[in-house]
């Protein structure tokens, strides 16, 4: 049938059209694919609301091609169309509505506004039995025959002329379901796959029908999906752990640690990633016939007589406990931490040279499973595969740097789902550094997969905190032996000034690592005394408790140090994470993951997930999983993402977002110290800092001599290659944001500010702009309003003494973030940030931050803290607990 409707389209228009797809359900999604297959372009997909988080199986495709998705679950009120949800329609601009499976009632004003009107599909032989229940009627009606109409959609959806019709018969035993997938349904459907055939031909089935609708085969006498394959694997190359029989292959699939690997009938190889179950788990193929993690192992006779040693060791323990079960559990039989100790000592004593830790125990409470774990230790068997990085290498800044480029999911990294990368670039010269996984939806929901498992059953959600404290201060410590690396990495990335890179970006990551590392033991609840409810006696307690998996997305001008602002303060409060870096700086995010499975990071709790912001940071903010969402980034992206989380499943949010922090500068200042933290306040890591003065206030009496010694101190500062020791300042982060900048000037030389110095983009290669400054700035202005993002200062003046009206005219703005003042006057200093209305306020200082103390804004500067104590509480609940006894 849908082979039909597509040739129908090709045959009926010679042309491509514009087509507007509105309909649901796998079919809709089916229909999709094949039109654009055809070479149609579609516009617009209009289906309906996710339910219970989760995306209809049309909009989740839709949405991976990038093709404009609207979601609204209704098109008329009250028998009216809604003006909103037309207009939104109207605006794609489609010659054709194509309508597979439509459930909702779409307004004739939507049905005729193309310019070949709309075209749908019915499951049923019109005009016989009309209406959203046609195939359930056919049965009920015992009909003979059965069938689908293609016709022009009308008022009532299917009353209009008919274009095509097909019928098939009716067998006995026919339900719903059979007509579906043997006539009604698209072919290809729950496709068996024919393993009779080349292994590209087998690839290229399982891949063209990978999750939906999927490929399934017979494995040893069980339907499997396969899905996730690679083609053209040797076999040799992979630890084979056993074979499995695999129907209607030329030879048996074998199961090794990367996966299944499948041959077909010209004896070449594939590898199957993952195998789904019938009733829709989905496990690593790697995996298969595992219990668990791993399959129980059968000792040998030696093995059973070291078993029966334990058993003693253990007996001599729980000496309360008449016989050692294999069922017996260590601590639910009374044993305390210091049994702990005893009990790993004496094994190890036992068995000179066995690695055995006291989380061991904990992992492996019962005997049975005990020796399980101990058997397998003392084969090795258990022990972490080495972790493989494929490394982008460059030789710069006197060292080789090792870079990962791909998504770090579950412990390891991989090449994204769809294959696909993207190139990142170094701003100092425009060349490409290397090529970086782009990840799909897919890979944010097996990222979210594998932090959900391992805070639900993995050892991070069961590991003490003082030893969670100890795992982040180790990893600060690699960060600390790695930080010249680093720091070269995020020059070459984000154009930082190595300096500056060595200094803030990752010595303030290392400082922020080990702040919250401290903190991991002394997070705790209260008592609190309630009314006793005589004559019971009640006791009341709070606990602190982590959130589950939580979200962040941190932008391109500090990468790493924005990855520790929010991830040190999640991890610490024992929650996992999957973290989106900004599409143009994801380098040194992936050197950090490398370095957390060296800091024995239990695998799953941090994945790194690159790629664009409409794709994976939307997925994040949609998936049903994630408990929490930390964003930093522009206001109107912040307000998109608050809206999707608000709508999936009410996650909670935390936003550090744009700004536009006045800096006030009053005329018994230090003068010298006023220039140079007001040259610092605006081109610190070249203007891209989020508490950047966007504006300063320059008390009229010293106004003009304050602008005259900044342009001094501008003609002081080296442009150039940000890996020289000596330059001041580098690269913009990408040409984009150059540009934005370049015009942003123009705008304020159109408006009518004077330009004192700079405003255009240095000649020379690379994204180098001017230290700018601007004067004679008017409120009205759009530079005035506006934040710049880069090394431009806008200053304006205010009348001697008047310290009401600069205080108005800093608080006329809708960003709240920081603000600053310049003064002796302590009195003065005070009364002004009092009133100054931003989360930070800086006094004779300006950039000063510190990792204990918090940082968040006010108004559309979003809400929530990074940093201090404060920032624990965005990534914990709070349970209240009330006994009776």
């Amino acid at each position: 049938m849908l082979l039909l409707l597509s040739c129908f389209l090709q045959n009926y228009y010679q042309n491509k059209l514009r087509l507007a797809l509105i309909g649901q359900s796998l079919f809709g999604q089916e229909v999709y694919t094949n039109l654009r297959k055809q070479g149609h372009k579609v516009v617009g997909v209009f289906t309906v609301p996710d339910r219970d988080g989760k995306a209809d199986p049309l909009a989740v495709v839709a949405e991976k091609d990038g093709t404009p998705v609207f979601k609204f679950p209704r098109w008329r009120v009250k028998g009216k169309p809604i003006t909103e949800v037309v207009e939104a329609y109207k605006a794609v601009g489609a010659e054709l509505n194509v309508m597979p499976f439509c459930s909702q009632f779409i307004p004739m004003n939507v049905i005729d506004h193309p310019a070949h009107g709309s075209i749908i599909y019915h499951p049923s032989i019109l005009p016989l039995h009309r209406g959203a229940s046609a195939i359930n009627w056919t049965l009920i009606q015992g009909d003979k025959k059965a069938g689908f109409s293609i016709f022009w959609a009308d008022d009532g959806l299917d009353t209009g002329p008919i274009l095509l019709q097909r019928e098939c018969s009716v067998e006995p035993n026919d339900t719903v379901d059979s007509l579906y997938n043997r006539f009604l349904f698209p072919e290809g459907i729950k496709a068996m796959v024919n393993l009779a055939q080349p292994a590209e031909a087998i690839h290229n089935w399982i891949r063209g029908h990978d999750k939906v609708p999927g490929a399934w085969t017979v494995i040893d006498g069980q339907v499997r999906s396969l899905q996730h394959t690679f083609s053209h694997t040797h076999t040799h190359t992979h630890t084979i752990t056993f074979t499995v029989c695999i129907e209607g292959a030329s030879q048996a699939g074998v199961v090794t640690k990367n996966g299944l690997v499948l041959y077909g009938s010209d004896s070449k190889a594939l590898m199957v990633k993952n195998l789904q179950f019938e009733d829709g788990k989905m496990i690593s193929a790697a995996k298969y016939f595992s219990s668990g993690d791993t399959a129980r192992v059968e000792l040998t006779d030696d093995e059973k007589k070291i078993a029966e040693e334990i058993r003693d060791i253990w007996k001599g323990i729980l000496s309360n406990v008449a016989a050692i079960e294999e069922t017996t559990d260590f601590f639910k039989s009374g044993a305390a931490s210091m049994d702990v100790v005893r009990l790993v000592e004496e094994i190890k004593q036992r068995c000179v040279g066995l690695q055995l830790q006291n989380e061991d125990v904990y992992m492996a409470t019962t005997f049975q499973d005990f020796i399980q774990m101990f058997v397998r230790r003392l084969r090795g068997e258990d022990q972490e595969e080495e972790m493989v990085i494929d490394y982008a290498t460059k030789d710069v800044n006197n060292m080789t740097v090792k870079m990962p480029w791909q998504c770090f999911i579950n412990g390891k990294f991989e090449d994204a789902e769809n294959g696909k990368t993207a190139n990142t670039i170094n701003p100092a010269d425009g060349s490409v550094i290397c090529k970086v996984a782009y990840a799909s939806v897919g890979d944010v929901d097996r990222a979210v997969a594998a932090a959900k498992e391992a805070f639900e059953v993995g050892p991070w959600g069961r590991m003490n905190p003082r030893d969670r404290g100890t795992l982040l201060y180790k990893l600060a410590d690699l960060m600390e032996e790695h930080q010249e690396e680093l720091a070269t990495i995020e020059s070459i990335d984000s154009g930082a000034v190595y300096t500056l890179a060595l200094k803030t970006h990752i010595g303030m990551s290392i400082q922020t690592f080990r702040y919250f590392a401290g903190w991991c033991d002394k997070i705790q609840g209260k008592t609190i005394p309630i009314n006793q409810a005589r004559p019971n006696r009640n006791l009341t307690f709070t606990k602190k408790e982590p959130l589950g998996v939580c979200a962040i997305v941190i932008p391109w001008n500090y990468p790493l140090m924005m990855l520790a602002w929010k991830s040190a303060a999640c991890l610490a409060a024992g929650n996992t994470l999957v973290l989106k870096p900004a599409q143009v700086t994801p380098l040194s995010a992936l050197k950090f993951a490398e370095l957390t499975v060296k800091a024995g990071i239990p695998k799953g709790v941090i994945n790194i997930v690159p790629g664009s912001g409409g794709m994976v940071g939307q997925r994040m903010s949609d998936h049903p999983d994630i408990r929490k969402l930390g964003f930093t980034g522009s206001t109107p992206i912040g307000k998109q993402i608050m809206k999707s989380c608000a709508l999936s499943n009410l996650k909670k949010v935390s936003l550090e977002l744009g700004g536009k922090s006045p800096l006030i500068i009053f005329s018994d200042c230090d003068m010298d110290k006023a220039v140079r933290m007001g040259m610092s306040s605006v081109f610190f890591n070249k203007g891209e800092n989020c508490i950047a003065a966007g504006r300063l206030f320059v008390e009229e009496s010293i106004h003009d001599e304050y602008i005259r010694r900044v342009v001094e101190e501008i003609k002081k500062m080296k442009v150039g290659d940000p890996l020289h020791r000596s330059t001041d300042h580098g690269p913009q982060n990408h040409k984009a944001h150059m540009d934005k900048l370049v015009e942003y000037c123009e705008v304020g030389v159109k408006e009518g500010a004077t330009l004192v110095y700079g405003g255009k983009q240095v000649d020379r290669p690379g994204f180098f702009m001017q230290p700018t400054l601007f004067t004679d700035v008017e409120d009205h202005m759009f530079i005035a309003k506006e934040e710049s993002f880069g090394p431009i200062m806008v200053v304006s003046k205010f009348k001697d003494g008047d310290i009401d009206g600069v205080l108005s005219r800093a608080n006329d703005t809708e960003f709240g973030l920081a603000s600053g003042v310049f003064t002796r006057d302590i009195n003065k200093a005070m009364y002004v940030s009092e009133r100054l209305d931003a989360g930070t306020v800086f006094v004779n200082t300006y950039n000063k931050t510190d990792v204990a103390s918090p940082f968040g804004g006010f108004k559309q500067s979003g809400f929530g803290k990074d940093l201090g104590e404060d920032a624990l509480n965005e990534y914990l609940r709070t349970k209240a607990v009330t006994v009776e006894y």
